[in-house]
């Protein structure tokens, strides 16, 4: 289905390098947004290091000064990235 949107140059322009910088059109950028947000949130287990934020954002917990290793932030990304992916191509893998 077409439809027209209407937003700031500044967003676009961004949209536009950020989905060349990607490889891949600026629909699919869109697309893959939009059903992001459309997904109904994620049940973090209790023991994750991450928790939802006021905006619905996933965001590291505060751990009372324990920090993290780089390579648990990086394996934190790759499952977000993983969960993203299949959530993403969920409709095309059925």
């Amino acid at each position: 289905m077409k439809t027209t949107l209407d937003l700031p140059d500044d967003l676009l322009a961004e949209a536009k390098v950020v989905a060349a910088r990607r490889r891949i059109t600026l629909k699919a950028m869109v697309e893959h947004a939009l059903r992001r947000e459309i997904t109904p949130p994620l049940v973090l287990p209790a023991d994750s290091p991450l928790e939802m934020n006021e905006l619905g954002m996933l965001v590291l917990k505060k751990r009372g000064g324990k920090g993290m290793t780089l390579e648990q932030l990086d394996a934190i990304q790759e499952e977000i990235d993983r969960e993203d992916a299949e959530r993403a191509m969920g409709p095309w893998t059925k």
